[in-house]
């Protein structure tokens, strides 16, 4: 490892600056970059460097965004408070209050830990929100902070690379997400796969190396075309292509069950023009230079995203038959698409203060924030929140044309209240169109939306709750049935827990325990059980919720007696609780019940197969064979777990075949002919010659066992000029 040289870093950090920062003031960053140095005097990370580089990284990655000095210096120090004797006095009278804010801002997302998962993830999630809402740079830098430490996370060990990994892809890239950092978000979510699902991920970039050079032909084809016709039609613009990144690639195999080879939408490509009118010039030419896609052109230039993107997407299909996205912005679109809220800076001209409009551009984590503030429950919070920040989105209209972003799979529920609480407590109705609909219609991009209302209305229905799917309408529902329904809420929520409370075995006689009962109003942070009771009424928290914490609480306190009635009820419980294992896609997880299951595409297991499952942490159980050279090759075999076949197996599954052949004519009709007369279910048959005298044929086909596929292979042995059949995957 080179001798770390503070000197050289800091030139190296400069350069990024001055190349994307508006006026630099070497100067104080020196300040910070040295007061930084002397801190962290001592203390390495994981790799035996010194810990500063890691926050030198986080402001050069900070400093690519365009953000200004104060973040900069921010992201220098941003873990002296933390891993140092620094206090935030000192940090205000040398760096000015702004830079100490930001970095106690950064401080507090990291500080604090809770006893479950959820809570941890539902406060990481609060934080975050509140510190955005106060300083939209806390968030920036914090995420500039995650990004390098996943990119030196194989210095980690294994249980904190999956737990950072997992927190990564569930918080922080889609934060990213929201916040428009496209280019941040993309390598987040890449290195994050690389932990949870190792196979798949080395499985995607392995295929993307062979098929490189026929990749970057047909981009640097397609970028010539598209430049040389703009050029001819008078259009000044500059054209990329650019591959998917890993993960896109990797959601798109396993959503719509395909193999590398059959995503054929693997390159996009950008043209970047001077104004808006030649957006919409160039997306003509396009449309007549190729065919366009139906359904599959978007217009976020009149309808921007929340985060403030603009773009015209359109798919079309080459003359090669393969179809490609083509992005159409300008440079000021262009800017924010890669930088998000960060853009403010690059844009900014000089100075200090905010720029005109920032109040309503980072408004929505407000508002956001304003309709979480009476749940307590904190699974439905972490839903809300999830389904506001992360999901993609709808765009629909009112009457007079204002536009409504709506989570996907919004009702009219959603839109009403979107436009004011008391539109959605007297709705009766709605409207799509100009036609009636029914209250959980799912609303679809372009939707002209009217809501029908009557002072006679009784209010929400509780049905609403489970029809509504955004988070500022669940929580304006459950508002209204807090204030109208107390009386009711207790009656109601009552039930709900004593039901729940009988099917664990939880004895309410120990709920009611005098001497347990103030533990347990301590815990969940009440006045007495009706609190509790309404909550659950109106839907604030879930009854399994609350009495899950009230019986751990009850445990807990009893943890020195010996073993207790309740205890006992609880153990016979969880025994009637135990299921005989259910087959998922005929397949038995050893210990595991219902759980997440995808079929490998490096070796496309089939019944009769012998099998093993790799555990993806977060990503399900993949189902490999046992032959297969990933399993073979993988050296550490903690992740691999048993699994078997199901005895009664009806579901079809994918098996790839790779035949080897003297290259002649004729040989793709000899091999479907066999087919044909196996009656076999062929998805796919592609055959190429390798210039080496041979040609190689590629069939994909839907067997139910490895017998059938063994007759297949058989017969088609004996197709002249055969000389191999394999399935791929061996070892």
């Amino acid at each position: 490892m080179a001798e770390f040289s503070p000197d050289q870093a800091f030139d190296q950090l400069m350069a990024v600056l001055r190349e994307n920062c508006h006026n630099v003031d070497p100067d104080r960053i020196r300040q910070a970059f040295d007061f930084a140095v002397a801190a962290h005097d001592g203390q390495l990370r994981k790799d035996g460097s010194p810990y500063v580089t890691h926050a030198i990284a986080a402001a050069e990655i900070a400093g690519e965004m365009g953000l200004d000095d104060e973040a900069i210096m921010a992201a220098l120090l941003h873990d002296v408070l933390e891993d140092t004797n620094t206090t935030h006095e000192e940090l205000a009278s040398r760096f000015g209050a702004d830079v100490a804010d930001i970095v106690e801002g950064v401080t507090k997302l990291t500080r604090v830990q809770y006893s479950t998962l959820e809570d941890t993830q539902m406060e990481n999630l609060r934080k975050m929100l509140l510190a955005m809402a106060k300083d939209i740079r806390v968030i920036l830098i914090k995420l500039a902070d995650r990004l390098h430490n996943m990119r030196t996370m194989e210095f980690q060990s294994p249980e904190k690379q999956l737990s950072k990994s997992r927190e990564t892809m569930e918080i922080y890239a889609p934060i990213a997400h929201r916040l428009g950092v496209e280019k941040m978000k993309d390598e987040l979510e890449d290195l994050a796969l690389l932990y949870l699902d190792p196979v798949g991920y080395r499985e995607i970039t392995s295929i993307l190396d062979r098929r490189r050079d026929t990749l970057e032909k047909f981009q640097q084809s397609m970028e010539r075309r598209i430049s040389q016709r703009m050029e001819k039609e008078g259009i000044q613009c500059k054209v990329y292509g650019r591959l998917k990144h890993i993960y896109s690639i990797y959601r798109k195999m396993y959503a719509q069950h395909l193999g590398v080879e059959e995503i054929f939408d693997l390159c996009a490509f950008r043209v970047i023009v001077n104004d808006l009118a030649d957006c919409y010039n160039v997306l003509g030419i396009i449309h007549e230079m190729f065919r366009p896609v139906p359904g599959r052109f978007k217009d976020y230039i009149s309808t921007p995203k929340p985060n403030n993107y603009q773009s015209l997407h359109t798919t079309v299909i080459g003359t090669e038959g393969i179809p490609f996205e083509v992005q159409i912005r300008t440079w000021e679109m262009h800017v924010t698409a890669e930088y998000g809220v960060a853009a403010h800076w690059k844009y900014k001209s000089g100075g200090a203060g905010s720029k005109e409009g920032d109040e309503e551009k980072f408004a929505w984590i407000r508002r956001l924030l304003e309709t979480q503030q009476d749940t307590g429950d904190v699974q439905d919070l972490y839903h809300d929140l999830k389904m506001d920040l992360f999901d993609d989105e709808v765009f629909v209209f009112t009457p007079n044309g204002d536009v409504k972003s709506l989570p996907a799979g919004a009702t009219p529920i959603d839109f009403a209240y979107a436009i004011h609480s008391a539109v959605g407590n007297s709705m009766t109705g709605a409207k799509v169109n100009g036609r009636i609909v029914p209250i959980a219609y799912p609303l679809q991009n372009g939707d002209i939306v009217t809501i029908i209302t009557s002072h006679s209305s009784s209010g929400p229905s509780r049905d609403w709750l489970t029809i509504a799917k955004s988070g500022e309408a669940r929580s304006k529902i459950k508002q209204w049935f807090k204030k109208e329904r107390r009386e009711e809420n207790i009656v109601q929520g009552r039930d709900m827990f004593e039901s729940e409370a009988r099917r664990i075995g939880l004895a309410m006689a120990d709920v009611n325990d005098p001497e347990m009962l103030p533990h347990i109003l301590k815990r969940m942070a009440v006045q007495d059980m009706d609190d509790i009771y309404a909550s659950i009424g109106y839907g604030g928290m879930t009854a399994a919720h609350a009495v899950g914490r009230i019986r751990d609480e009850i445990v807990r306190n009893r943890t020195t007696v010996r073993k207790t009635e309740l205890e006992k009820m609880q153990e016979r419980a969880d025994r009637r609780q135990q299921k005989q294992l259910k087959a998922v896609q005929g397949v038995l997880v050893e210990g595991l019940d219902n759980c997440l299951i995808k079929f490998s595409r490096c070796c496309t297991p089939v019944p009769g197969d012998p099998i093993i499952g790799f555990i993806t942490r977060g990503l399900g159980v993949s189902i490999h064979r046992r032959d297969c050279v990933n399993y073979q090759r993988d050296e550490d075999k903690g992740r691999w777990i048993t699994v078997s076949w199901a005895d009664t197996i009806t579901d079809s599954y994918a098996a790839d075949l790779y035949i080897t052949s003297d290259e002649r004519s004729g040989l793709v009709m000899d091999v479907a002919t066999v087919l044909n007369s196996l009656n076999a279910k062929v998805r796919s048959l592609n055959a190429r010659d390798t210039g080496k005298g041979t040609s190689t044929v590629i069939i994909t086909l839907e067997v139910k066992h490895a017998s059938e596929l063994q007759t297949v292979i058989n017969k088609l042995q004996a197709v002249r000029g055969v000389r191999d059949i394999n399935r791929g995957g061996l070892s």
